[in-house]
């Protein structure tokens, strides 16, 4: 009785539409929840180590005890290290981000890789790390979101779909903004927007905030809801500040992994780098304590107050290198929130810089600095149209919004044009992964040589002459040939009819076939995907490629044709058309 209602419900879940923007809100729910625990973690995590007043941000803080800095920061460290290869050595394997899961995974995300990642991130963060938390919010709601689809046995771009939702929740409930955790999810988790896609992601994004608001109220608070005035000559520093803050978008991703490939090469042991890293920061932290933490706290007191060109220089170099530092080292986190806060700075010192060589100029540093939050963070997570949200919804003014959006997509368009990849992408690259988006091309690794190879190829010695080869394939027998040498390796192919139509009939009985061959040097192997098996097409010219068991023994297994590769790989792209628009 039970196991047919639980089939019914389950097709029914798969069968309609609807289904999805339920699961959607159950997944806001839970990660709204998630959201506010990990954050109410951290916090006390703060208040305990550092001795903060209840309530009080850690970055927001003027000084602190330094006996304390050091001491949280470095056993902080190795209690992170001990917990990650604890970790591994459980799960064996790392967790699977909501973009990878997207683009190469079919939406499967592990959700208690999931919850353990985010254990480690408030871990990282509570001992005050420069690390942001977001990165952990947004693999618990993908987690969830995956969990729950896979439960429901739901169709593979559904379940991507359902990922997307907890993505979205999770940035959605950090800041409060709907709207910035909908296009998060859209530019980032999804790599589309999609009409079918919006009403489940919207309604995760639109409950996740609301439900970790009614736990905490430190999530609820925008930066500042004042008017704010620029004129059509700021135009010219937002571009300037869009192409700076690329630059050092750039040269921040590039620092962030550069940490772990040095203390690899030394060999440091994985238990004792978070150590290390906390030292760093810990000494970057006697500069000012902003430094520290994700700086929710130090973004609102350094957008509302104003200090000196100095201290803002210094304050960005040494939370550039705090960040770089955290997440080279092995703490767990993104550069969400470390990007938000660097591009305040950045505008506030371009500002202040403004304002020194033109004191006429009425300028207004809190713009700058807000188109600086939103070039920078364009630059680094890859998402101008959400940092372009995420401004809007934070401050409460439309008017900023076309300001912000210029400094954002020169960023971006900065970023795309000298470096190519977002920050999570480019940790994917050093990985060895090559995931530009979170698009579907996990087909590109499922399309392999095997699955489109024919295995009928028929073979002769190299050495046959083109009479014999006449006698023993008559014209209509085979299409095609492929010759081996005396030890049975592929050494190329020949067309049936051109041994047949080239040639005199006096010279066939001592022409070898082999002048006749195709494509001696280019071959397949079973395990290459089919842009690898395009890249050889074009190599050979030629319409056919043997298959051969591996580079050295050359046995022939099959062969593959041009036709039935490019076939295949329109078919599986239609596919993902027809899912993408909300075909079923």
């Amino acid at each position: 009785m039970f196991d047919a209602m639980w089939w019914r419900i389950k097709a029914f879940a798969r069968a309609e539409e609807l289904s999805l923007s339920v699961f959607a809100i159950l997944i806001g729910t839970v990660t709204g929840v998630g959201v506010a625990l990990a954050h109410s973690a951290a916090q006390w995590l703060h208040e305990e180590l550092f001795g903060l007043e209840r309530g009080a941000y850690l970055s927001a803080s003027l000084s602190l005890d330094p006996v304390r800095v050091f001491t949280s920061l470095i056993v902080g460290g190795l209690v992170v290290g001990c917990y990650t290869w604890a970790v591994h050595r459980l799960r064996r394997r790392d967790a699977v981000d909501p973009i990878e899961a997207n683009a190469l995974y079919g939406g499967r995300v592990s959700l208690t890789d999931s919850v353990l990642l985010t254990g480690g991130t408030v871990l990282s963060s509570g001992c005050g790390a420069a690390v942001g938390m977001e990165a952990g919010y947004t693999q618990f709601g993908a987690g969830m979101g995956s969990w729950l689809g896979r439960k429901f046995n739901l169709r593979r771009a559904d379940l991507r779909t359902l990922v997307a939702c907890g993505a979205a929740a999770g940035i959605a409930a950090a800041f409060d903004a709907p709207m910035a955790g909908a296009f998060y999810a859209f530019e980032l988790v999804l790599g589309a927007y999609a009409v079918v896609t919006l009403a489940p992601v919207m309604l995760s994004a639109l409950t996740a905030p609301a439900v970790a608001g009614l736990l905490t109220q430190e999530l609820t608070s925008p930066l500042l809801n004042i008017d704010l005035y620029f004129s059509r000559y700021d135009i010219i520093v937002f571009v300037g500040i869009g192409v700076v803050a690329g630059v050092i978008g750039i040269w921040i991703m590039k620092m962030a992994t550069a940490g772990d490939f040095v203390l690899r090469r030394f060999k440091v042991p994985a238990l004792l780098r978070p150590a290390l890293g906390g030292l760093g920061v810990a000494v970057l932290a006697l500069y000012s304590p902003a430094v520290l933490g994700a700086g929710h706290g130090a973004m609102q007191y350094y957008l509302v107050h104003a200090h000196g060109f100095t201290v803002l220089l210094g304050l960005l170099a040494a939370k550039v290198l705090a960040a770089a530092l955290s997440v080279g080292t092995g703490f767990r986190g993104g550069l969400f929130h470390t990007s938000l806060f660097v591009g305040i700075l950045l505008g506030d010192v371009i500002g202040f810089g403004i304002t020194s060589l033109f004191p006429a100029l009425p300028v207004d540093r809190i713009v700058y600095a807000l188109v600086g939050m939103a070039s920078m963070a364009a630059a680094i997570i890859g998402a101008p149209i959400t940092m372009i949200f995420l401004v809007f919804e934070q401050t409460g003014n439309i008017a900023i919004a076309s300001g912000v959006m210029i400094g954002a997509v020169i960023a971006s368009l900065i970023v795309r044009r000298l470096f190519g990849y977002s920050f999570a992408t480019w940790r994917f690259h050093v990985r060895g992964e090559s995931i530009r988006s979170a698009f579907d091309i996990s087909f590109v690794k499922d399309l392999t040589v095997v699955k489109l190879m024919r295995r009928e190829a028929r073979t002769a010695g190299e050495h046959m002459t083109v009479a014999a080869f006449r006698k023993r394939f008559p014209i209509g027998s085979t299409e095609r040939v492929f010759l081996v040498d005396e030890g049975g390796g592929y050494v190329g192919f020949v067309l049936a009819a051109e041994v047949h139509a080239n040639g005199q009939d006096t010279d066939a009985e001592t022409v070898p076939v082999r002048n006749l061959r195709h494509a001696p040097d280019v071959f397949l192997l079973p395990r290459q995907n089919i842009n690898m098996i395009l890249e050889a097409f074009d190599r050979a010219e030629t319409e056919t490629l043997a298959v051969v068991d591996d580079p050295q023994c050359r046995s022939v297994l099959g062969y593959v044709t041009e036709a039935h590769a490019l076939r295949r790989y329109a078919q599986e792209l239609d596919r993902r058309r027809r899912e993408l628009s909300g075909e079923r």
